[in-house]
């Protein structure tokens, strides 16, 4: 959640807790974060980080960049901070609001959607709420089923980022490639 957003709509954000979803910090006011120096970017991480404190109780620790962009510069004031970042491996393109029919089916039909996936969706968008629950009873369909990212993710530090969005176990630990899990 960007901090700005969270300040904006805090009964919003306490019942996204209350549901049980993982409250993640995407910044503050949403940056370019690769134009920025890591003392700003860790400004604004903790900036955000302290909203959503406040209004959840919690101590966030997933960190999403705006825009996915991310360098050696954000990730490091990110671990500083105390987070794990994390980037998505389908992007729903939601925020293009191409219309209802075409999300679901990008989504659905994405090339990445297999076991691990993270998909990227957006709450302020046109068509995104009215996608959901087909979206969801597609993916279930599909065989798959919904964890939140901080049962998904790799948490050792030493995981790389791929190309695609992601992660990439340490030598020493083995994905579970039996269970097929998206978020």
């Amino acid at each position: 959640m960007v901090g700005d957003w969270a300040k904006k709509y805090p009964e919003a954000v306490k019942k996204f807790q209350e549901a049980g979803h993982d409250i993640a910090n995407h910044s503050n006011k949403h940056p370019h974060v690769c134009q920025m120096n890591k003392e700003a970017i860790k400004k604004d991480l903790l900036e955000a980080h302290a909203t959503l404190k406040e209004l959840t109780g919690t101590q966030p620790y997933l960190y999403r960049p705006p825009y996915g962009e991310y360098n050696n510069t954000v990730l490091e004031a990110a671990k500083e901070c105390g987070y794990y970042t994390i980037q998505w491996d389908v992007d729903s393109l939601d925020w293009k609001e191409y219309g209802l029919e075409p999300l679901i089916n990008k989504v659905l039909n994405h090339k990445n959607l297999r076991p691990g996936t993270i998909i990227l969706m957006h709450n302020d968008t046109k068509y995104t709420a009215a996608a959901l629950e087909s979206i969801v009873k597609g993916i279930i369909d599909k065989g798959y089923t919904f964890v939140p990212v901080s049962e998904l993710i790799y948490k050792d530090m030493n995981c790389k980022i791929d190309h695609e969005g992601r992660q990439l176990a340490p030598v020493s630990q083995a994905a579970d490639t039996n269970t097929q899990q998206v978020n």
